[in-house]
């Protein structure tokens, strides 16, 4: 069954750089996300904002790719995209969706259920005016998730774009836009040894938030 050449099932590292208890956790996941994502920071993992943003579309088929979390506050986690993409249109029709960040040099993840919420003009404007230049135009040049025939239609429409706005600000695209996930449910997943990780999970509760315990 499968590739003879590719035998996975040896594949497998022990976990023992540390733990998690439930004294470990901070009051809200939010400040216990920062607590962490200072941690991931200081060990110089490559883009520690990376994470899976999975949705699901009209046809109930699932979907995942890599964003970057660019604002995290009380309201929940931001990030920025094409809204006429596929998660963008996802979304419009399902709002419910999970985050990952996958930090597995230090043996961590962190799972978010929440919904998604489109960010306000406003907030959408003030960002994008603080992207680089090449990409605020690779925002209008790249009509995300549509079929295009090769590299040589994305790089002259790129051309058409820059000649459109030399020496001029790049305005914000219609299609572009963000939004701001409201968790429901946080994990806090750290690897132990045997494979007995210890994995926390806040959940939204009436007043505040509720903790528990769940089994590897």
């Amino acid at each position: 069954m499968g590739d003879p050449d590719l035998d996975l099932r040896a594949l497998r590292q022990e976990y023992a750089a540390a733990g998690l208890a439930e004294g470990d956790l901070a009051a809200d996941p939010v400040t216990m996300f920062r607590r962490w994502f200072d941690e991931v920071q200081a060990a110089g993992l490559h883009e520690p904002n990376a994470m899976v943003v999975a949705t699901v579309g009209a046809d109930l088929a699932p979907s995942s790719r890599m964003v970057l979390l660019k604002g995290l506050d009380e309201d929940g986690f931001v990030f920025f995209t094409n809204t006429r993409s596929r998660k963008g249109e996802d979304l419009a029709g399902n709002p419910r969706c999970a985050l990952l960040f996958p930090w597995h040099p230090l043996e961590r993840q962190v799972r978010v259920d929440g919904v998604a919420a489109p960010l306000s003009a406003a907030a959408v404007a003030d960002y994008f005016a603080v992207r680089p230049r090449g990409s605020q135009l690779g925002a209008w040049a790249s009509r995300q998730s549509r079929v295009v025939a090769g590299r040589e239609e994305l790089a002259a429409s790129y051309d058409e774009v820059e000649a459109r706005y030399d020496g001029r600000d790049v305005p914000v695209p219609e299609e572009w836009g963000g939004y701001v996930v409201r968790p429901d449910a946080v994990e806090f997943w750290q690897g132990r040894p045997g494979r007995m990780h210890d994995r926390l999970v806040y959940r939204r509760a009436a007043a505040g938030w509720r903790t528990e315990r769940l089994a590897p």
